[in-house]
């Protein structure tokens, strides 16, 4: 059991070695719970998915498309990513909360990847970072991890890479792919990561993944034999323009929702049924409003 204090309602803060010892629970324990993963870019729905009890709240560079509107992750920049964090994490009391490291962030030389991470750790209140990345990010990892900040790996699509891989497909649909694969997985967790997310990848090979590594697996498109699952917010919430992707489920259908609700007000507006005069403010009893008013000269 975590020696955590507990913060007022059954459930106690998500920590790092909390997640990594779920993955050695016996399979009939009552604590092996799949790990519950979800994306948030601010301090309102940060602090409502932490109240819902998601358990790994992560700040993804995902928020270039769906908060910013860029066409792909590649445009978000450090500072943009630190300033969202820092929102994120006001929002946080149980969930462990991990910051995308946005692309060119950590691609150069170590010892500024490193000084990059740190500034999440110090500015941001980050509790780890994530970078996309197998066998070659495996001397990264194993430098942040020797400075003390805790790494979530991220492996098959990787969408920072997108360019290289010839846009967003499926990985690791040939024995070879596979077999990198699995080896860019061992290449994370020997690096020290505390857990990887495996992405838009066949079921049967993220299984094979879950079985042989000690640490947890998080999937996003992956089949539902990771450890954890996570998922972008705007997917989940129906927040997104275009096709969703195959592996997200909606579950509301808050666009709609959000234009209903602005179609109404406009029209209340335009036809003055607002504001009525419950939303309205009044002078005292007694107090007139002057009909004439002098200007000093």
């Amino acid at each position: 059991m975590s020696n955590v204090p507990n913060l007022g309602d059954g459930q106690e803060k998500m920590t790092v070695p909390e997640l990594v010892q779920r993955k050695t629970l016996a399979a009939d324990s009552p604590n092996k719970k799949k790990i519950t993963c979800l994306t948030a870019y601010d301090y309102p729905t940060a602090r409502l998915l932490d109240e819902a009890g998601v358990e790994v709240v992560l700040v993804g560079d995902s928020l270039a498309m769906v908060m910013l509107g860029q066409d792909s992750t590649l445009a978000l920049t450090l500072d943009e990513s630190l300033h969202h964090t820092k929102s994120v994490r006001r929002g946080v009391k149980r969930a462990l909360v991990v910051a995308d490291m946005p692309y060119g962030s950590y691609h150069g030389e170590l010892p500024r990847a490193v000084d990059n991470a740190l500034r999440y750790m110090k500015e941001a209140g980050a509790e780890a970072v994530k970078v996309e990345g197998g066998e070659r990010r495996l001397e990264l990892i194993t430098r942040l991890t020797e400075a003390e900040i805790p790494v979530m790996g991220h492996v098959g699509l990787t969408p920072q890479s997108v360019n290289a891989l010839g846009g967003y497909r499926v990985q690791g649909k040939t024995p070879g792919a596979a077999e990198q694969l699995l080896r860019d997985a061992r290449a994370v967790e020997a690096g020290g990561a505390f857990a990887v997310v495996l992405e838009a990848i066949p079921r049967e090979l993220a299984a094979e993944i879950t079985a042989t590594l000690r640490i947890p697996t998080i999937g996003i498109g992956a089949g539902p034999d990771c450890d954890g699952q996570i998922l972008v917010l705007h997917d989940l919430l129906g927040l997104t323009f275009g096709e969703p992707p195959k592996f997200a489920r909606r579950y509301a259908d808050l666009g709609r929702i959000i234009s209903e609700a602005a179609r109404e007000y406009c029209s209340d507006v335009q036809s003055g049924r607002f504001p009525a005069d419950r939303e309205s403010y009044h002078l005292p009893a007694g107090v007139k409003v002057r009909k004439t008013i002098s200007i000093a000269r």
